[in-house]
């Protein structure tokens, strides 16, 4: 028999609870066809359960029929893409997160101050795609050797991924102040992740298991991932309470659950609910 220990912030942040409002919302009153412009957050959990409910997903503006409502994801989008719906005549809802959207106005006030920006997080992640897009020459760096390897100003202006990592942040503005003449950081973490990952830890230095809940392809996730099994190595990463394992749990006294900012509440219920029944069963005697 095990406890259960839930981190005291865990789950679905503010952007993504409004962007689910604004879809449900965007649902009941439209008749016509409804996208969202790649998938409105990384949880295909949250994305199949969209398209059940006749939400797609448009992997480009182009593929949003004519007369169609198109939803920009919670990363944002560049600026090119918006006025390219606009003149597709589709109906545009932005549920770009606010911290996205702060990140934006942050990388933008930094280039008219005459500082070249740097965007520190993953390439490729379609949020720091879109910040970098607002800032013609932008750079995405996203550790100490991308750095090493980039041309860089005598002044330089920080802006970050919502959902990395202090430590990331650290490290490559740590690595620019040694190389630029001027550096300016504008931390753009949001809140809803330094807590997290501050949580996350927390339970996993208690934990004998820790369970990261959240999809794969989810940064901040994976994120919670890499921070509770640097403390707790029995760390598994989860996108559904059916992949629970209950052998991960033998000789465990406190189970740890974390869940990233994609995974709605219910998914944490769900899944409390099956690490409570495997605990059950462990004090029952049930083989695993």
């Amino acid at each position: 028999m095990f406890e259960v220990l839930v981190a005291k912030h865990a789950g679905a942040c503010f952007g993504v609870e409004r962007a689910l409002r604004l879809v449900h919302e965007t649902a009941e009153k439209t008749e016509g066809p409804i996208y969202t412009l790649g998938p409105l957050i990384h949880n295909p959990i949250v994305v199949a359960d969209l398209e059940k409910a006749d939400v797609h997903v448009a992997a480009s503006v182009g593929e949003a029929p004519v007369d169609s409502t198109l939803i920009l994801r919670t990363h944002g989008v560049a600026p090119s893409v918006v006025s390219e719906a606009l003149e597709a005549d589709l109906e545009v809802i932005d549920a770009t997160c606010p911290f996205v959207t702060r990140c934006h106005e942050a990388a933008k006030s930094l280039s008219e101050a005459g500082y070249q920006v740097v965007v520190v997080g993953e390439k490729g992640h379609p949020e720091t795609e879109a910040t970098s897009a607002e800032v013609e020459g932008s750079l995405i760096l996203g550790s100490r050797n991308d750095v090493r390897e980039a041309t860089l100003a005598n002044k330089v202006g920080l802006v970050c991924q919502t959902t990395i990592s202090e430590e990331t942040l650290a490290e490559v503005a740590g690595a620019i102040v040694c190389r630029a003449r001027e550096t300016k950081v504008i931390n753009t973490i949001c809140a809803a992740t330094r807590e997290r990952q501050e949580a996350a830890r927390q339970v996993a230095e208690r934990a004998d298991v820790m369970i990261v809940l959240g999809g794969k392809a989810s940064a901040n996730t994976c994120h919670l991932f890499d921070i509770a099994s640097s403390v707790c190595e029995r760390t598994y990463h989860i996108e559904e309470a059916s992949e629970l394992d209950p052998a991960w749990f033998t000789g465990a006294r406190l189970v740890g659950l974390t869940a990233g900012a994609s995974t709605p509440k219910d998914h944490i219920d769900a899944c409390v609910q099956a690490l409570e029944e495997i605990a059950q069963g462990a004090c029952q005697g049930t083989p695993h």
